[in-house]
């Protein structure tokens, strides 16, 4: 099976031709029977597909958050025909965030929610896939701004304040409710019969 090592919009180093360049188009190969593509090329505007080993991140694309390499793959869409979904950005499969260097793990949508809206589950997806940069780039920000605050501008001093702001809430455990906030929605359990009681 092969595993789509880099996403449409990501800048790679062609090794073979010596050059940066953009991934245009992920080009995963399905074959019958198989749940993930047997082939993943990229299309980075060269006049021909890449495989992966042709291409690298640059260096400093590589997490330094603790949180590992977060990418998008994609997976084969079971529940619907390649042609019944060609309004899907990528018909035949959808996306799949990974969270953790063995390729699995990670966040996705149930079937019916993605084809309901597949453009934004795409962009959610690759927000997703963005956020340990995302948190790097702030703690680079709180950094600059606290190592100089009186030098810092106004409004790189608020920026550095919103940031504190974000990184608190993702730090802070959340307070426990006094009754879960799905219980509404769910169907009322039977009573517990008393104890002592036989079955007729």
């Amino acid at each position: 099976m092969a595993r789509a090592q880099f996403q449409k919009g990501q800048k790679v180093w062609v090794e073979s031709v010596g050059l940066w360049a953009d991934v245009e188009r992920v080009i995963p190969v399905w074959a019958k029977g198989f749940d993930e593509p047997v082939r993943v090329t990229y299309d980075v505007g060269l006049g021909r597909e890449f495989q992966g080993h042709e291409l690298q991140l640059p260096e400093n694309d590589t997490m330094k958050t603790g949180l590992g390499n977060w990418r998008v793959l994609r997976a084969r869409n079971k529940w619907q025909d390649q042609n019944d979904c060609a309004h899907h950005p990528f018909p035949g499969s959808y996306p799949v965030v990974v969270t953790d260097q063995a390729d699995w793990g990670g966040w996705r949508v149930p079937g019916a929610e993605y084809d309901r809206m597949p453009e934004k589950i795409e962009q959610q997806a690759r927000i997703i896939a963005a956020a340990p940069e995302m948190l790097a780039i702030l703690n680079q920000l709180i950094d600059s701004v606290d190592e100089n605050p009186m030098d810092a501008p106004p409004e790189a001093r608020r920026l550095a304040d919103a940031s504190k702001a974000v990184l608190r809430r993702i730090h802070s455990q959340p307070m426990p409710t006094t009754k879960p906030a799905l219980t509404e929605h769910l169907e009322p359990s039977a009573s517990p019969a008393p104890v002592g009681d036989k079955a007729a």
